[in-house]
């Protein structure tokens, strides 16, 4: 009951026009399906319900800053925006008054009379109807010459509202449903007829572009309408609803169906430009973006060999692949990114980018977390370089290896949070904005080698004109200095793209030619890489033998990918070690795998099994602090016993059941087909 005495004057305006949104959303839905006989019913409603949103906008407008009883964030932005919402919701009202006005409508001055009474008129008309019927069958036959016309006003980039044609139901995940005569707002009309599309609910998701018209211009009569949608519903219905086949569209169902979303923005929590991360929905789907899969060799077309895994006899070792893309990308910094309300309590602030052509990922999804300081939250900034003990998961030193052909290739860069709802303790991650730059010019020159500086846009990567922060540009002035300073106040990525220097290329040659990662753990990389190359391509008895292959560092090394305090514990041991070896040993390819694989078994092997270290999850500072803890606690005892022996036989220690997957490498399962995108 307290909560509901110190709701201020602004909230009571939004509840009740989220009662009216569901009001109105109802009665559109009845009104599709609804029978000649029940339309006076519904038009006194709509009548009746639009008065209603007349009355809820008159006491926006009424409504002053200094009427709220406690101060509010974003007061005018939010304000706004409730107006938005209203006048959509009247407009919506207003359509939908004329389509079930327009029933009654006839040509003469007989029917003329009825319309004049409205929806009261007497019934009884069914000849005036049948009349009216032929009228607009002769109508639609004379206009049939119009249809190309309309086609290509569907497919005009300028026309954004289109009515549905037909009932369509999701058929998978990024699917938008709808019913006929709900209106939709595109975004993105692709040329594969798959369109992105809004409903008046703020739901988001594809839809068939033969399902979809023109809206009819007030003047036309609703038989015109019917007899019009009729013709294009039985088209939608006996066309094929072709598959798509691309893979991200399924990320985009978070984007279009997150509720807690729509309630932070609308309470004015977040930024009206944030999103649900997309990367983030990728990297939870599977396997596919992460690095520990394109860890893994890729087989040529014919499936019969490796493609980027080939042995070079003379140097006893893997032969080094050149790559069209080979960079190294360093996140400098983010300014001005908008800082969530009270209501958010923020876990981590971080980077997620991937190779990008404008539709489709290439590449696996790499995260680096930023740094800031309470006194300065809208900055966000990276180690440019890690060393000892810092944390790999912040170096900002990205390598960025492909060798895709696509002329459109680029980095996508999302900045992102994950959060914690203080009130239902709910978990999320959102993107905070999105930047794409271009690693060729339209001549297929590569881009130079410098600072870029870029602006950071709202929404997700597959809209377009999306502000981080609308409201920045609203208070901005006309005048050219106001200008200035808006866009002076725009979120902005600071990142540094070089080539690689000589010594450092021919470190990243021996990895997979598509790839992206942190420098401070590359070289342990290229260690897994060159023993993949010994067991697959010169120890194996046969080139057909598919047998599985004993080696515990290639079943487990790829989830140290995935879990990077673990790669952290594995860096640290390595460094360890390096700095007991002398120089003819450093010098020694064969020795130093080797080393390297004593190195693993003592340090995060035993690790990997241990019942003591807990599941890691992402951004969750009590289970990062107990796991390293664990891992610390354990580096220890290995470096005073020399080596995981003791803690492996001792009676302390617990381990998970044996499972021969923590010791066979089974390269079948695990290769990469060919992907002629890349």
């Amino acid at each position: 009951m307290s909560e509901r005495r110190a709701r201020g004057p602004l909230q009571r305006v939004q509840r009740r026009s989220r009662e009216l949104q569901g009001q109105v959303e109802a009665l559109r839905a009845e009104s599709a399906a609804a029978t000649p006989g029940q339309r006076e019913e519904l038009w006194l409603r709509c009548t009746q319900l639009k008065k209603l949103v007349e009355e809820n906008t008159n006491a926006l407008h009424a409504l002053k800053k200094a009427d709220e009883p406690a101060p509010v964030g974003n007061y005018s932005q939010r304000k706004e925006e409730e107006e938005k919402l209203l006048l959509k919701l009247s407009q919506q009202l207003q359509k939908l008054l004329l389509v079930l006005d327009q029933d009654n409508v006839t040509k003469n001055s007989a029917g003329d009379e009825a319309h004049q009474k409205g929806p009261h008129a007497e019934e009884g008309n069914e000849e005036e109807e049948e009349s009216e019927d032929e009228e607009s069958e002769e109508e639609d036959t004379e206009e049939d010459d119009d249809d190309d016309d309309e086609e290509k006003l569907l497919d005009d980039p300028n026309v954004r509202e289109c009515v549905a044609v037909g009932n369509f139901d999701a058929q998978q995940e990024g699917d938008l449903t709808f019913v006929k005569g709900e209106i939709l707002l595109i975004h993105d009309k692709k040329a594969d007829g798959w369109w992105v599309a809004e409903n008046s609910k703020g739901e988001r998701g594809l839809v068939p572009r033969t399902y979809l018209a023109v809206p009819k211009e007030e003047e036309e009569s609703q038989e015109e309408s019917e007899e019009h949608i009729e013709v294009v519903d039985e088209t939608a219905d006996g066309t094929e609803i072709k598959k798509r086949t691309d893979s991200h569209w399924s990320a985009v169902r978070a984007i279009a169906e997150n509720d807690t979303v729509e309630v932070l923005t609308t309470t004015g929590a977040v930024p009206a430009g944030f999103r649900p991360s997309m990367l983030f929905q990728l990297l939870q789907e599977g396997e596919e973006f992460r690095a520990s899969s394109y860890l893994q060799p890729e087989l040529t077309p014919s499936q019969l060999a490796f493609k980027d895994l080939v042995w070079n006899s003379e140097r006893n070792t893997i032969h080094p692949r050149p790559t069209r893309v080979s960079l190294i990308v360093t996140l400098c910094s983010c300014k001005m990114i908008p800082f969530p309300g009270t209501g958010v309590q923020v876990l981590s602030r971080h980077v997620r980018l991937c190779l990008f052509d404008g539709s489709r990922v290439l590449s696996n999804i790499h995260t680096v977390r930023a740094t800031w300081l309470p006194k300065n939250p809208q900055t966000w900034t990276f180690s440019p370089r890690v060393m000892g003990i810092l944390p790999s998961l912040l170096d900002g030193d990205t390598f960025v290896r492909s060798n895709s052909l696509s002329s459109d290739i680029g980095i996508l860069f999302e900045l992102g949070i994950t959060y914690k709802c203080n009130s239902t303790g709910e978990r999320g991650e959102l993107s905070c904005g999105w930047a794409f730059l271009k690693l060729f010019t339209s001549s297929g020159i590569p881009v130079p080698s410098k600072m870029y500086e870029l602006v950071l846009s709202g929404g997700t990567p597959y809209e377009r004109g999306v502000e981080v922060d609308p409201s920045i540009s609203r208070r901005a002035g006309s005048g050219v200095f106001q200008q200035f300073m808006s866009l002076r106040k725009q979120p902005v990525l600071l990142v540094k793209v070089k080539s690689p220097s000589v010594h450092s290329k021919d470190i990243l040659n021996f990895l997979p030619e598509t790839l992206i990662g942190g420098m401070c753990y590359i070289h342990l990389l290229v260690f897994y890489r060159q023993i993949l190359g010994d067991a697959l391509l010169k120890d194996r008895m046969s080139m057909q033998s598919t047998d599985l292959i004993c080696n515990p560092v290639l079943a487990t090394f790829p989830q140290l990918l995935d879990q990077p305090d673990l790669m952290d514990a594995l860096r640290n041991a390595w460094a360890d070690k390096e700095r007991t070896l002398k120089r003819i040993e450093k010098r020694d390819q064969e020795f130093l795998k080797s080393a390297f694989v004593l190195v693993y078994h003592d340090s995060v092997f035993p690790l990997l099994c241990s019942t003591f270290l807990p599941s890691y999850r992402w951004a969750e500072e009590e289970v990062e602090l107990s796991r390293w803890k664990v891992i610390h606690e354990f580096l220890k005892r290995s470096r005073e016993k020399d080596g995981a022996l003791e803690y492996l036989l001792s009676s302390e220690n617990t381990h998970r059941a044996f499972d021969i997957s923590e010791l066979a490498y089974d390269f079948l399962g695990e290769v990469r087909e060919n992907n002629p995108g890349e």
